[in-house]
């Protein structure tokens, strides 16, 4: 177990204590569920009230917090200064492997760099260059003519095929398969012919890829990853797609053939994005939207199919009320042919 007084962690984060820096803090907990000897945060500051309510000993702020009845540490971004918290207080938090398993089977002409490690039941193909630090964990494959960078770290069961190209620092979790066949068939009176897949993928620097990710290989050229961009679990990237630089996938979101996503996109959980059509920079793409045509840079859509968020949020008000709106058109309709058959004299009134 760790102690650090409040002080301490102040001076890494570089805030400023407003209350006892003397206290000892022994763990880290979310607010909610936060004991005494634990330090928490809250990210913004109208859930000021929960500082009351948590038993922590200390909160991470940001300086819209002026005072509180316990320690806080006042930041400028209260969520980055806790995850530099939890680095502080737990260095090191997985244990790196060191040196080549025996039962790893690794192709003559493969080539490693110093303090390479490689699990049990690897397989690495001829010609693979592996970077410095880099670690395999159990059951990886690394199909021929493959280059993995610096320090990267490679979870078990991994799947990397024939001429992929990993940069340095990219961080691949279990299950996830890169460089699979693009999915393209030619169909001729019935029947699908296989088109073959026969280009490349491109993962750069600092990307993280989650658990059951499978990014295609191209038809020609490349799939591009950008550097550091982050993917969640279970998202599908077709052949020839290109995501930019610093971009966000979230979970089961998937991307079609050739769509071209920009720089600091970010795509939400179960999002949908069609092939041939390009997401402009730091554009916004909602959970389940359904993106049929290009997106301009810097909005956020969302629904099927995607409109600027703004009109969807209006079209789907709308939506809710229907019922209602059908019973007063059913209402209204009623009203007018009992008022043309007054007017036509065909009424029981007129009679």
């Amino acid at each position: 177990m760790f102690k650090k007084t409040i002080g301490e962690i102040a001076r890494f984060i570089d805030g400023k204590v407003i209350g006892d820096s003397s206290v000892v803090i022994t763990g880290i907990c979310g607010i909610k569920e936060a004991k005494e000897g634990d330090i928490t945060f809250i990210a913004n500051s109208r859930y000021s009230p929960l500082i009351d309510r948590t038993r922590a000993s200390c909160v991470i702020t940001s300086y819209d917090v002026k005072s509180a009845p316990k320690p806080i540490i006042r930041t400028e971004n209260p969520s980055l200064a806790f995850t530099k918290t939890i680095a502080f207080l737990y260095p090191n938090p997985i244990k790196r492997k060191k040196g080549i398993h025996e039962s790893a089977v690794i192709a003559k002409t493969a080539s490693m760099g110093k303090d390479v490690a490689i699990g049990p039941h690897c397989v690495i193909e001829d010609n693979v260059s592996i970077g410095e630090g880099t670690v395999l964990y159990a059951g990886v494959y690394v199909g021929a003519n493959t280059r993995i960078g610096q320090d990267c770290l490679i979870y078990p069961n991994i799947t990397i095929r024939e001429d992929v190209t990993i940069g340095s620092k990219v961080i691949i979790h279990p299950g996830t398969v890169i460089g699979c066949d693009g999915f393209g068939y030619e169909t001729i009176n019935g029947v699908h012919h296989k088109i073959p897949q026969i280009g490349v993928v491109v993962i750069e620097d600092d990307v993280e890829i989650g658990a059951n990710v499978t990014i295609d290989r191209a038809r020609f050229g490349k799939t591009l990853i950008g550097k550091g961009t982050k993917i969640d679990n279970l998202v599908q990237i077709a052949h020839n797609v290109t995501i930019g630089a610093n971009s966000i996938i979230v979970a089961q979101a998937g991307i079609s053939g050739s769509a071209s996503i920009g720089k600091g996109v970010t795509i939400a959980g179960q999002a949908g994005i069609a092939g041939h059509i390009t997401i402009g920079d730091n554009a916004v793409i909602a959970g389940r939207a359904g993106v049929t045509k290009s997106v301009l840079p810097n909005i956020c859509v969302s629904g099927y199919p995607a409109k600027p968020h703004a009109h969807a949020k209006r079209i789907n008000a709308l939506m809710q009320r229907l019922p209602l709106i059908v019973k007063r058109i059913e209402k209204l309709e009623k009203e007018i042919k009992e008022l043309e058959e007054k007017l036509s004299g065909t009424s029981a009134y007129n009679k």
